[in-house]
């Protein structure tokens, strides 16, 4: 099962998230797409999974500050307790045996990131 965990700004554009999850590698075979919970409803996000016919997996931000990640961000680990949402929550929703395939891509103008994990579910 692979799972595309996206991180963004509020301000985010449809076109960013669209590039972040691109430049990691696509949307083809994924299972579901994951972010932290507090974002799961964001519209931006809902449109991309529609356009990708994959679920939104809401990952509590205290199951995602409890995942090591392999790229680390100062301001995303001083917010969430972890280097980095994409690749945590990723990782948190593919399963606890799950690895990333592909770690944090950023968007261009810097609002959107994505990683993806395979894993066998939760």
């Amino acid at each position: 099962m692979k799972v595309a965990g996206l991180g963004f700004k509020k301000d985010v554009t449809l076109a960013s998230l669209r590039e972040a999850l691109a430049a990691a590698g696509g949307p083809d075979g994924l299972a579901a797409m994951a972010t932290v919970s507090d974002k799961a409803d964001a519209d931006v996000l809902k449109q991309l999974a529609r356009e990708c016919g994959v679920p939104i997996k809401a990952v509590p931000a205290d199951v995602l500050a409890r995942v090591d990640t392999p790229t680390q961000s100062q301001r995303i680990t001083g917010r969430f307790g972890t280097g980095s949402v994409a690749e945590a929550a990723a990782l948190a929703a593919a399963g606890p045996r799950a690895r990333l395939i592909a770690t944090r891509a950023v968007s261009q103008d810097r609002t959107a990131t994505a990683a993806i994990a395979e894993g066998d579910g939760p």
